[in-house]
């Protein structure tokens, strides 16, 4: 069988110039500003070019682009191989969808239709529920799927940081780096 794992997230700008597009793109986005159109765009147009200077300022700092594509990718990778290795009849791919810069949920969809998966499984990576994040990251990847005709079986993880197994094997892992306080 053949698996797919799509890995969603916020994305970042790739480079300098990325940055006023990324802010564009996230404020002119119906879950984080509700305002109907013209509006929303005019605000969203407003808002990331004010910002966008001071946000490469900012990305100036640390590389000139966010590190969150590549720090995705790393997840990817690390999660396709334990599948693969856990699943050694099965064929996985795991792919990034972001919901703010490149790679687009379109983009992935395009890999995936490539690969030919019978099942994707949609995996938020951000650290809880919210409209404006998992929402938002879920309608687009259902609008993308529509019209660019990706009718393969989808299941959504949802909500996975309360769940009682994640929480222990993350307290497992915590444990190993908190020590005892002084007495």
């Amino acid at each position: 069988m053949k698996r797919a794992v799509v890995l969603f997230n916020l994305g970042g700008p790739d480079q300098l110039a990325s940055v006023q597009p990324f802010l564009f793109n996230l404020f002119s986005d119906k879950a984080i500003i509700g305002l109907p159109q013209p509006l929303r765009w005019l605000v969203a147009k407003l808002i990331s070019t004010r910002r966008a200077p001071v946000a490469q300022e900012i990305y100036g700092h640390i590389g000139g682009k966010s590190p969150l594509l590549e720090l995705t990718q790393a997840q990817a990778t690390a999660l396709e191989t334990a599948l693969k290795a856990e699943n050694p009849t099965d064929d996985f791919k795991v792919v990034i969808a972001m919901r703010y810069w490149h790679p687009f949920a379109a983009e992935a969809i395009a890999e995936l239709k490539a690969f030919g998966p019978d099942e994707v499984t949609l995996l938020p990576l951000y650290p809880q529920f919210s409209t404006t994040t998992t929402g938002s990251s879920v309608l687009d990847w259902e609008k993308q799927a529509r019209a660019h005709d990706f009718a393969v079986h989808t299941k959504t993880v949802c909500c996975y940081p309360t769940d009682s197994i994640y929480v222990a094997a993350h307290t497992d892992l915590l444990r190993s780096y908190v020590s005892e306080p002084n007495t």
